[in-house]
């Protein structure tokens, strides 16, 4: 009781979520054992939490994709993307699903494509007929791409804390990752004729998707490299993602000649705040998560949800609300944390393989980024583009239920994400 309502009031005074998650653990570890004599307990457990190597990937993989996106690696692909698709009405639209499929390779994370694109494509959708919102929700729906698609930064934390194969969840995502570039660019297609959406006067061409392949070969190689290492077993995913960097490095500064010194210290500024940031709350929630475990809560609430159904797919469902319901108010990383150590071993207990059962929790949380109040990529599109966040919303919603669907049909259709893994030798079952 006293957690939660810690966790709560220091919420709503607008304490970062880091400090509020750690602070609201350590009153749980002072409630407990008398004269709070657990709470000598919470740096052990602060630094606890971030040790563990594969956690290492994610400032790499950060790092990675700030150096490709100032390349103008974005306006390469923006532009292959365009030259695919960019002749169908919405053409730009599709062009930027196209485009963050491609950009997923690069990135790992949601808000760098909400926030690339958001700088880039919105304002050119805009120039070319687009309503801002309907361009900024067409971002924010191809944004959660990027965690989908390997490499994903909530990946790695997954695999990290859970044991699980972190190549494996990588290559389980990469067929819901293109289904939800699909439905979403059916949706587009859909909406086509009632919105009116801008027809391209470019006809597709043979010769100009040549120049924009030659154009974009280098950023698509990258991402090639990445899985190659990785799936393969050549690498760690740790590895892979310092061979990133350093093909990055190459490109941006010898091939392109793009990036500066003075550059390289504002992205490393930035990677080290982006890093910071996600760290503190994994830190600050290892602390909330001994404590729930000393309390035996994963075993009440795993017994909560046995003792409304034994069915799987009753149980699959309940998941699946609790993690949307929770993720509209809820930072994902901490979330993630959190709830993986109980809603991991519960859907494993029910028959679901653990890459099956990562994949579908990660996609799950992935959906939050763009869902009110406390959607990331939401605020990143406001902040970049100067839309309301509401309106934004408004559009998105039938973009929302597409990729619902996507959700529930990976939970329910194991194939879907175990195909790959299968292939490879990943799977348990």
């Amino acid at each position: 009781m006293e957690v939660g309502l810690t966790f709560v009031i220091l919420l709503l005074l607008g304490m970062p979520i880091g400090y509020t998650i750690g602070l609201a653990g350590m009153v749980g570890m002072f409630t407990i054992g008398g004269q709070g004599r657990y709470l000598a307990m919470a740096p052990d457990r602060f630094f606890a939490g971030l040790d563990l190597f594969t956690f290492l990937a994610m400032p790499f993989f950060i790092l990675a994709g700030e150096i490709m996106n100032r390349s103008g690696i974005t306006d390469r692909l923006i532009g292959l993307a365009d030259a695919l698709v960019g002749y169908l009405r919405g053409g730009m639209a599709h062009s930027n699903m196209v485009a963050s499929v491609m950009f997923a390779g690069l990135s790992g994370a949601a808000t760098a494509d909400a926030a690339a694109f958001g700088n880039t494509l919105v304002p050119a959708m805009v120039k070319q007929g687009y309503s801002r919102p309907f361009a900024c929700a067409v971002t924010a729906a191809g944004s959660i791409i990027g965690p989908t698609i390997p490499p994903s930064n909530l990946m790695v934390i997954y695999g990290s804390l859970m044991g699980v194969s972190v190549a494996g969840l990588f290559a389980a995502g990469i067929l819901p990752g293109l289904l939800i570039c699909l439905v979403c660019m059916a949706t587009i297609a859909a909406l086509g004729k009632r919105l009116n959406l801008p027809v391209s006067k470019n006809r597709p061409s043979l010769m100009r998707i040549l120049l924009a392949f030659k154009d974009g070969l280098a950023a698509l190689v990258m991402p090639v490299m990445i899985l190659g290492a990785i799936l393969g077993g050549i690498t760690t995913p740790t590895e892979a993602a310092s061979l990133a960097v350093l093909y990055a490095l190459v490109m941006g500064c010898f091939v392109y000649r793009k990036v500066g010194w003075s550059d390289l210290y504002l992205m490393l500024m930035r990677t080290a705040r982006i890093t910071g940031v996600v760290f503190l709350i994994i830190a600050s929630a290892s602390i909330v998560g001994w404590w729930m475990t000393f309390n035996q809560i994963p075993q009440m609430i795993a017994a909560s949800f046995l003792a409304v159904s034994d069915n799987p797919a009753v149980i699959i469902a309940m998941v699946l609300a609790l993690l949307l319901i929770i993720g509209m108010f809820m930072d994902v990383n901490a979330l993630l944390i959190i709830l993986a150590p109980v809603l991991g071993p519960l859907s494993v207990a029910i028959g679901m393989d653990p890459v099956h059962a990562g994949v579908m929790i990660v996609l799950a949380l992935n959906l939050s980024l763009m869902t009110p109040p406390v959607g990331a990529c939401l605020f990143v599109l406001a902040s970049v583009t100067g839309e309301k966040i509401e309106r934004i919303a408004r559009s998105l919603w039938p973009f929302l239920l597409a990729e619902l669907a996507v959700l529930f049909l990976v939970a329910y259709w194991p194939s879907l994400t175990l195909t790959v893994p299968r292939w490879l030798g990943m799977t348990t079952n």
